[in-house]
């Protein structure tokens, strides 16, 4: 038995709106708002996904549209961001990097500055409740038009350091070309937002590398084919762009066949900086602890290349300059507990 990892502080950087909402939540929304959820859902509760087709993939996205439709006004909001906050929380995180496509709520929360406001205030109300620190990733959705990113990115800009942190890219790999999306990339580059696009979930090293060339990530979402690429990998850690990976959501949605296929320890052994992620809790079950215990339980981490991984979500994240520095000595605060077994170190970066 190591060290308890939900005492380890660290730094959650890849999680989604809708997908942080709690099972008995969404339940308990669904019948407020005479929603309709399907088995799946409900009483199978976490639901068998894979989406290594585009079928699967449809299947995944149907869920969560249902999902998301069980947040109907302010108040639904302000709960989602609040038991987002107790729950990372509970898994000793002090810092969040939510997303969110404002998009998918527009329709019902008055529109999309309105919608971007609540959530930045919501955050902020959470943030004061549980002292868990939120940054804001404004997301486009890369199935729809990339004039409708611009869009997204302008809105972002506009609440750059006020709340918003970052823009994103999401959604199905296989649709829409990387290239077409740099335009917005840009607008969000120009307000000084980190850009954090999904990339190497779905499909091939050659969706990393666009994500580098085209959309100039600092940091991306996923990456793990990148494992695939050894020139890749060297580029990734030259560079020192961090890769957020979900090892819960990769084997769930058939990207790994098995947590142990999860190339969490090619990356390390590469020297890329990596930021475990829960991705969407609602629909994968696991939260952020848990990514840690597959680390340790799986990957045979000690507690030193534990801490290594928590320091990595720290150092690639936009938290403050007081949030980090408190992260960091409670990291090594940790660590000066009683010794725990022997298991696979990784050199510090």
């Amino acid at each position: 038995m190591g060290r308890p990892l939900t005492a380890l502080p660290k730094a959650h950087l890849h999680l989604h709106f809708t997908g942080s909402m709690r099972h008995a939540t969404l339940v308990e929304l669904a019948l407020a708002h005479g929603v309709h959820l399907p088995e799946a859902l409900a009483q199978e509760w976490p639901p068998h996904l894979s989406a290594a087709d585009e079928r699967g993939w449809f299947r995944f996205q149907r869920l969560y549209d249902i999902a998301r439709s069980v947040v109907r006004g302010e108040d639904d909001v302000r709960r989602l961001i609040r038991e987002a906050a107790e729950d990372e929380r509970a898994d000793g995180s002090g810092w969040l990097e939510l997303q969110i496509d404002p998009s998918g709520y527009a329709a019902r929360l008055g529109g999309l500055t309105p919608t971007l406001e609540l959530v930045l205030d919501a955050a902020a109300g959470a943030t004061a409740a549980t002292g868990v620190g939120i940054g804001i990733i404004v997301a486009a959705n890369r199935t729809k038009h990339p004039f409708e990113a611009r869009t997204l990115a302008r809105l972002a800009a506009l609440y750059a350091g006020r709340g918003v942190i970052g823009f994103g890219l999401s959604n199905d790999e296989r649709r829409g070309r990387v290239a077409d999306f740099a335009p917005a990339f840009r607008i969000a580059e120009r307000a000084g937002l980190l850009l954090v696009p999904h990339g190497g979930e779905l499909v091939g090293p050659a969706s990393v590398a666009a994500c580098l060339d085209d959309l100039r990530a600092d940091r991306i979402g996923h990456g793990v084919s990148a494992a695939r690429d050894h020139g890749l990998l060297a580029r990734l850690a030259a560079e020192g762009v961090p890769l957020e990976v979900c090892p819960t959501s990769n084997v769930a949605l058939g990207v790994a066949r098995a947590f142990s296929e999860v190339p969490l320890l090619r990356l390390l052994d590469a020297g890329v900086p990596v930021a475990l992620g829960a991705d969407d809790p609602l629909l994968f079950g696991p939260r952020l602890a848990a990514q840690y215990e597959l680390a340790r339980d799986v990957f045979g981490l000690d507690d030193n290349a534990l801490a290594e991984l928590a320091r990595m979500s720290v150092r690639s994240s936009v938290a403050p300059a007081d949030v980090r520095r408190r992260l960091l000595i409670g990291i090594d605060s940790w660590l000066t507990d009683a010794a725990s077994p022997a298991g696979r170190p990784v050199a510090p970066r």
